[in-house]
């Protein structure tokens, strides 16, 4: 945790905490495990780093869903912290005020009634004949998923490795 901490744009990132904890969640290993790594080798960052990949001039429209969905679960984990399998209020108000709060225009009060509002919205969405006195229990991978289904982010959610001199780059001790 503390090498990355130190990565010098990652700590411009609103997320950043949920960036980092996203390298020691085992369910972003593909193991569909629950629980977290105090580290990771190389093999774990590789298969972390592995979800940011761009699709290529020859990715297969097959590839192109397996890789969305890849995305869409790795970036569902990353806010359902505790892996009950949903995103709830409290989460998501964690989520929305930790980007908000970075602005600086919305304090945190404003940055969590945007989040009841949107969450209240979702809850409308996915399920439409809730009654006054039904709990809303939070947003599943399913709803998550359909919430995104508009959102192209295939070839925006990938790293990009500026200003490196790759002669220099070595893997090792």
């Amino acid at each position: 945790r503390e090498h990355l901490k130190n990565i010098p744009t990652l700590a411009d990132n609103p997320i950043r905490t949920e960036i980092i904890e996203a390298f020691f969640d085992k369910r972003n290993q593909h193991n569909n495990e629950l629980g977290s790594y105090e580290e990771i080798g190389f093999e774990e960052f590789l298969m972390v780093m592995s979800h940011f990949r761009p699709p290529s001039i020859k990715t297969s429209a097959e590839e192109r869903v397996a890789m969305r969905k890849q995305k869409v679960c790795f970036l569902f984990n990353m806010h359902d912290t505790d892996g009950d399998g949903k995103i709830t209020l409290e989460e998501y108000r964690k989520a929305v005020e930790e980007l908000l709060s970075e602005s600086g225009s919305i304090g945190q009060e404003g940055a969590r009634a945007i989040a009841d509002a949107a969450m209240l919205e979702v809850a409308s969405t996915n399920m439409p004949n809730m009654g006054p006195d039904d709990v809303y229990e939070g947003i599943t991978l399913e709803h998550f998923e359909q919430i995104l289904k508009n959102l192209e982010m295939e070839s925006r959610m990938y790293v990009r490795f500026l200003d490196m001199n790759t002669a220099n780059l070595r893997c090792g001790k």
